[in-house]
């Protein structure tokens, strides 16, 4: 099973700002919205980028969602909205959302700035959708393998901006990178238990483990890394129980 290649051609600062540009989309649009709407923060893969689950709004089917440089509204009075994205300010009043509108389910990572252009360069949101692809993908692989433990649905978290599951108390998912210059600033998958193991052989992170972009060629690779990842928790936690 080979995704469409997701590998690196845009320099890492390019993506670092398109990425930043999407993730305050995410914590202070697109998830703010939602809740006041439905009470969830959960979005979603979506063509060319990330979005709203469909809801209902006035017995109106309404999804608002990111795809490259616009901000899209499916289903509104008028059928199908682009909106080309040039600010949060812009963006509020394109779905109708007060500036600064917060939920208490989450404490945003990204500093609110209504008035500050969002940089989206297009090669940029093409590799990042991509890899929102990839990772959705062999999630949803995954998922159906270890269906006999109850997998959570896959989401697109607002406040860490990555897309994951949970099966049996560990997350398995990817992220676009980390914020902030701290963690990895680009692309990666991996695999975090909700009781973090102590660093050492394949947890390589003080929240789990994790492989870059450059190591994942297809989803195949993907899935072989999350299985990886079941593999040694079941260990540990095996190894817990025996002591």
């Amino acid at each position: 099973m080979i995704a469409p290649d997701p590998g690196p051609s845009t320099s890492i600062e390019r993506l670092v700002a398109t990425r930043s540009a999407w993730h305050a989309l995410a914590e202070h649009v697109l998830a703010p919205d939602l809740h006041r709407r439905t009470g969830r923060i959960g979005l979603r893969r979506t063509p060319g980028g990330f979005g709203q689950p469909g809801h209902v709004v006035d017995g109106i089917r309404r999804r608002v969602r990111v795809d490259g440089s616009y901000l899209v509204i499916d289903g509104d009075s008028a059928g199908e909205s682009w909106n080309p994205i040039s600010t949060i300010r812009d963006a509020c009043q394109v779905v109708g959302l007060p500036v600064g509108a917060r939920t208490s389910a989450y404490e945003p990572s990204s500093t609110l700035e209504p008035d500050a252009p969002l940089v989206i360069e297009a090669s940029a949101s093409d590799e990042l959708a991509a890899w929102f692809r990839l990772v959705e993908d062999a999630v949803e692989v995954f998922r159906r393998r270890h269906a006999g433990r109850h997998p959570s649905i896959a989401q697109l978290w607002p406040e860490h901006f990555d897309l994951a599951c949970s099966v049996g108390e560990v997350n398995y998912g990817g992220s676009p990178g980390d914020a902030g210059g701290v963690g990895r600033s680009e692309p990666y998958l991996y695999v975090g238990p909700w009781k973090p193991p102590s660093v050492g052989g394949f947890w390589n992170e003080p929240y789990g483990a994790a492989v870059s972009r450059s190591e994942v060629m297809s989803v195949d690779d993907a899935v072989a890394f999350f299985e990886s990842g079941s593999v040694e928790a079941d260990r540990i936690r095996t190894a817990t129980r025996e002591n």
